[in-house]
């Protein structure tokens, strides 16, 4: 990640940081979604199984937020090195 980082230029890496904040906006959104809505059917519905499988899905989305943190912290890392 790094030697990619060092050979992009300023206006890359500020798409890619604005890339990276949209996709987790979105992720987070589905993520709240999803969980609220097999909340729901878990305490409503008869019929849980779907619900406890939509569940897993939701959390195992968690999964990828570390991942899109790290790069957006090294993007801006770099970008505040660039600035020096």
């Amino acid at each position: 990640m790094k030697n990619t980082l060092k050979n992009k230029s300023t206006a890359q890496l500020k798409s890619n940081l604005n890339m990276l904040k949209a996709i987790t906006a979105a992720l987070i959104v589905v993520m709240v979604l999803l969980i609220s809505i097999t909340t729901y059917g878990l305490i409503v519905k008869k019929e849980k199984s779907t619900f406890i499988a939509l569940f897993a899905v939701a959390f195992s989305m968690l999964g990828v937020l570390p991942v899109l943190f790290t790069s957006m912290g090294a993007i801006k890392k770099k970008l505040s090195q660039r600035e020096q």
